[in-house]
């Protein structure tokens, strides 16, 4: 029997195993792209039964909403500035030598396993933490990978989420003494492509989204609804200046035909988005079965989210995911653990994706090291959480790079709290003119900058100095 911890004290939360946990990452999901998350017309009944037997968390975030940095984070517990995975280039040897919360949990008497995309630096071999490794180079492909199984690299014939869900039904159904992490990555929805050690992208011969044949017409005909922030850039930039030089790079000849052949802030995008939701949600749907028929389902903590947002055409942007406006900073997060969760349950928390890593050391009975920035969650399900002793902001950072020509110099520093918003250009000019301040209380859609308004100068200098404070805190100053 075991008693988890919650920082200081001890929470109170009795489980009579240690849990297995399962935490099931998503591509560039954007935090309502499945059902229970509010999507339109995507059907996900696995997806929302966890959903619907656990917690949903609505104000869930990433604070490098980019692939590489925010997987980093995710199992580190770190900020960017402190790992230092802060793009997509292929940084290899430092994806070797990450503090991953499942070096903690081997120490803590658990079997590991990563199946899937890893995606800190570009080759697929196994890393230190895990007991079980299935990875592949780079993006992968969708069909017919070429994956890295504990260190040896096999041709596979198929689509790769369903390789991906038999590997993970597998791997659970495994006879064994100890509890397991599992650690499943998924290619979706990601489309093909082939990224060079850079960090630029290039589309293969296969080309963009792909779902599972069987699945290619689901939702043929279905229409996302236009949002009120889905402007053209013309209108983006009366209130977004610091945007004007990368939407003239972004209409040139080269950036469109890059767009087009990815569907880019089209409805083709969308619906084949959600076309490759649809394997995800049946491989949920066995691993929760494989769980309830090996007795295990209710001793297994089960975690869902995605690894970044994404832009529907929000702010003029599409396919971007890396900027701190809600749609590129928000994330699908939702938590299944009946000892500690009741059904149904929705929390409003500022939750960031490095409180996975100190939460599950500390329901495995152990607890975090100073290295640690996240917060673990079980506080906010103790009967004596106050919500004044949880995070008040958190920081979101960005470095430019050159994955697409439009990109370069958009560094920028951001806070978020509870309700505003302050987004600093880094070597932008002026923070005068180009920096950007809302009020998503009133302002949800992130329409009205305030950043020139004398009512709303006395709040600019606090997030200005908020942010200062979060900046070295994340550097570990």
């Amino acid at each position: 029997m075991q008693t988890a911890r919650c920082g200081r004290a001890f929470a109170p939360i009795v489980v009579k195993h240690k849990p297995n946990f399962i935490v099931i990452l998503i591509d560039d999901l954007r935090y309502d792209e499945f059902g229970a998350g509010g999507h339109p017309y995507m059907k996900t009944p696995h997806i929302d039964r966890v959903a619907a037997e656990g917690a949903l968390f609505e104000r869930a975030f990433h604070t490098t909403p980019i692939c590489s940095p925010n997987r980093a984070s995710i199992v580190t517990g770190q900020y960017a500035s402190r790992h230092g995975i802060i793009d997509n280039v292929a940084r290899d040897a430092m994806s070797h030598r990450l503090p991953n919360y499942h070096l903690a949990l081997q120490q803590l008497g658990y079997e590991t396993a990563h199946i899937g995309k890893w995606h800190m630096g570009n080759d697929g071999k196994p890393r230190p933490g895990y007991d079980y490794w299935v990875a592949y180079d780079g993006h992968g492909r969708l069909y017919d990978p070429m994956l890295n199984i504990n260190g040896s690299y096999e041709q596979q014939k198929g689509y790769v989420t369903d390789l991906m869900n038999d590997l993970a039904v597998r791997f659970i159904n495994t006879p064994r003494q100890k509890p397991f992490s599992l650690f499943f990555a998924h290619k979706a929805v990601h489309p093909d492509a082939f990224q060079h050690a850079d960090g630029t992208l290039d589309l293969d011969q296969q080309g963009g989204y792909q779902p599972a044949a069987r699945h290619r017409d689901l939702y043929k005909g279905c229409v996302f609804p236009k949002l009120p922030n889905m402007l053209s850039p013309a209108e983006v930039v009366k209130n977004k200046p610091a945007w004007k030089d990368a939407f003239e790079i972004k209409g040139n000849q080269k950036s469109q035909a890059i767009l087009a052949s990815l569907h880019a802030g089209d409805q083709e995008e969308i619906r084949l988005r959600a076309a490759m939701m649809a394997s995800v949600d049946e491989g949920v749907g066995m691993i929760l079965e494989t769980l309830e028929r090996n007795g295990e389902l209710d001793n297994t903590c089960i975690v869902f989210l995605g690894d970044n947002g994404y832009f529907f055409g929000e702010h003029g942007l599409g396919p971007e995911r890396r900027f701190a406006y809600e749609a590129g900073i928000r994330s699908p997060f939702l938590v299944r653990f009946p000892p500690l969760i009741r059904p149904d349950t929705r929390k409003k928390e500022l939750v960031i994706c490095q409180d996975i890593a100190p939460t599950l050391i500390e329901l495995a009975g152990g607890r975090p090291g100073p290295q640690v920035q996240g917060r673990s969650l079980l506080p906010l399900f103790s009967r004596n959480f106050r919500k004044s002793s949880w995070r008040k902001s958190f920081l979101v950072e960005y470095w430019a790079e050159q994955a697409m020509p439009w990109l370069v110099g958009m560094t920028y520093k951001a806070v978020r709290t509870d309700r505003h918003k302050l987004i600093h250009w880094v070597n932008r000019g002026s923070a005068a003119e180009l920096d950007e301040l809302y009020d998503l209380e009133k302002d949800p859609f992130e329409l009205k900058n305030l950043i020139a308004s004398r009512a709303h100068a006395p709040l600019r200098e606090k997030l200005k100095k908020e942010l200062k404070r979060l900046v070295a805190e994340a550097v570990g100053l």
